[in-house]
């Protein structure tokens, strides 16, 4: 069974939790504010291929924050960065994430490095202040998936985007032919224990 490892960035009050929830569950669990992180785990099927999922989500990231990104951005195969489209703050620090995860990756990741920029609330157009082409001009030029999501309205487009990205990872493991050096969900926990506290999640 494969190992993929996803990690879900963005600033607080983008619903990055609520975008990953809906994927899990298929459910919306509407905003809440965190500053725990969690791992969760899934059982899933790609392509006839069966896989296991782990998906950090650490509390939001502001603009001071990078510290708190070196490890999970080790971690990680791939990434999902969120922001709301009713937010141009939120939008900025997702452009800031991107550049923090090409820096990091440059020199120990061939390729590209897998990643979808999600554009949220898209149920809240009326209050729009990030238009759809900057977020698409930002995913282009990040060489990333790009998606405008409602979490609240829409799973299946939450879902898209997900496999999108699983698939992409697991080509870049082929073409890598490693398994990272952290290896195994237990490098995480550890991880999780040690520097920022623990909270689990099997779904």
């Amino acid at each position: 069974m494969n190992d993929i490892k996803l990690a879900l960035l963005g600033s607080e009050g983008a619903g990055k939790s609520a975008v990953l929830v809906r994927f899990l569950t298929k459910r919306f669990i509407g905003e809440y504010a965190s500053n725990t992180n969690s791992l969760y785990h899934k059982r899933l099927s790609i392509d006839g291929r069966q896989l296991n999922l782990e998906v950090f989500d650490p509390c939001s990231q502001s603009e001071e924050s990078r510290c708190i990104l070196e490890e999970p951005l080790d971690w990680a195969d791939g990434f999902v960065v969120v922001y709301t489209i009713s937010d141009r703050t939120s939008f900025l620090n997702a452009k800031n994430i991107l550049a923090q995860i090409k820096e990091s990756r440059r020199e120990t990741c061939k390729g590209e490095v897998p990643i979808c920029l999600v554009g949220n609330k898209q149920d809240l157009c009326h209050s729009r202040q990030v238009s759809e082409e900057e977020g698409r001009s930002l995913a282009q030029e990040n060489k990333c998936l790009f998606q405008e999501v409602s979490a609240a309205e829409n799973y299946l487009d939450i879902s898209n985007l997900f496999t999108k990205l699983i698939r992409n990872v697991m080509e870049q493991l082929k073409q890598r032919g490693d398994r990272r050096r952290y290896s195994g969900s237990k490098s995480m926990a550890k991880l999780i224990n040690n520097v920022f506290g623990k909270r689990r999640k099997s779904v």
